[in-house]
């Protein structure tokens, strides 16, 4: 049976994960204007990254990449990913195993 929710009642921040198991991990990436998450990686994973609303600049490793509301991201989880956000921004990320 499918579950409808709404994004703005998942409570956690920065990450509120959409799903109780972890595959695909599907989160709901909310960041304060001026946040930033330090340089990370998935290994393992693609990712895609939906912004919704706000603007974030993604940094993937020496590369960084202006998100507007609307853009779709997507890239390997290898990279060294830091999102900081220049405005109020909320974002769907869903980190999809690598098939071997």
């Amino acid at each position: 049976m499918p579950e409808i929710t709404n994004l703005n009642d998942l409570e956690k921040t920065p990450h509120a994960e959409v799903f109780d198991h972890g595959s695909p991990r599907t989160v709901r990436l909310q960041l304060e204007a001026d946040q930033q998450i330090p340089a990370h990686q998935h290994p393992g994973t693609n990712i895609v990254l939906h912004l919704l609303t706000g603007e974030i600049d993604l940094s993937l490793d020496d590369e960084t990449y202006s998100l507007a509301p609307g853009d779709l991201i997507r890239f390997s989880g290898e990279h060294g990913i830091s999102p900081h956000a220049i405005e109020d921004s909320t974002a769907v990320v869903v980190f999809a195993p690598v098939e071997e």
